[in-house]
């Protein structure tokens, strides 16, 4: 990853710690039982959550394993997660860069990384390294917002949300995506494609503060045509924008068992 672009999302994630240890689109439970369901976790296991943001899913995940390690490429982010979450014992924390892992190889059992690829710029690499630390059999658990496969809408996703979020380089296509994932080895378990809503002003303000940058982002969405509109399933209340949708894949895959 660029020094430029660490830089970006160290700046974005500092200044809006907290808004997303309470985001409610972070912090659904639903989903978190989910991720519980697919992975089957025992209770020897080590699990590590990368880009663990407001440690969500590392916090589930310690309900049901030996040992969890969170990681972030923020540190302010971390430290602050790591304060919500001082009560859970067998949770640790490093800060940490998914292009190069500080662990040793075949260290966890689970390696998950939720609502968080869409920031990384080397991608294959970040595959790479979820493998290399993983156990024989062990699993990668990815789930993240994706584009959709109409070229145009996948333009109309990502020029939202980098208008949004300066620390947003991709949302990748699921055929993107499983092009990168195929050549590290690794063998599809389970996968879902799933419809994500989200209120508008908790998206819009969780990282843009500055007024006359959200009214442009609002206006980009009005001005959409009826394609987008109907794809991302734009909900108005009185000519504002309330809601929309975005397309969301979680998938579940294994390491071979290569002893």
């Amino acid at each position: 990853m660029s020094e430029e672009m660490k830089k970006r999302i160290q700046s974005t994630f500092s200044k809006n710690k907290e808004s997303y240890v309470s985001s409610t689109t972070h912090n659904n439970q639903k989903d978190l039982d989910l991720i519980t369901a697919w992975l089957k976790p025992e209770p020897v296991w080590k699990g590590l959550d990368l880009a663990t943001g407001g440690g969500h899913v590392a916090r589930e995940m310690s309900r049901w394993m030996e040992h969890v390690v969170a990681s972030d490429l923020t540190k302010e982010m971390l430290q602050n997660t790591a304060r919500h979450l001082d009560d859970i014992k067998n949770l640790s924390y490093i800060v940490a860069d998914v292009s190069s892992l500080p662990f040793l190889d075949e260290s966890f059992d689970v390696v998950c990384c939720r609502i968080a690829p869409h920031h990384f710029t080397e991608p294959e690499k970040f595959i790479e390294e979820a493998y290399r630390v993983l156990k024989p059999r062990g699993l990668f658990m990815m789930i993240d917002n994706t584009a959709p496969e109409d070229d145009d809408l996948d333009l109309f996703y990502n020029t939202f949300e980098q208008m949004r979020d300066s620390s947003h380089y991709r949302a990748w296509k699921v055929s993107e995506w499983k092009a990168m994932i195929q050549p590290a080895g690794f063998q599809l378990k389970n996968e879902i494609k799933r419809k994500k809503k989200l209120p508008f002003r908790d998206w819009l303000e969780r990282t843009l503060h500055e007024k006359t940058s959200q009214q442009l982002v609002e206006e980009y969405f009005l001005q959409a045509g009826t394609e987008a509109s109907s794809y991302f399933s734009f909900i108005l209340k009185e000519g504002r924008m309330d809601s929309f949708s975005i397309d969301e894949w979680m998938v579940l895959y294994q390491k071979k068992d290569t002893h």
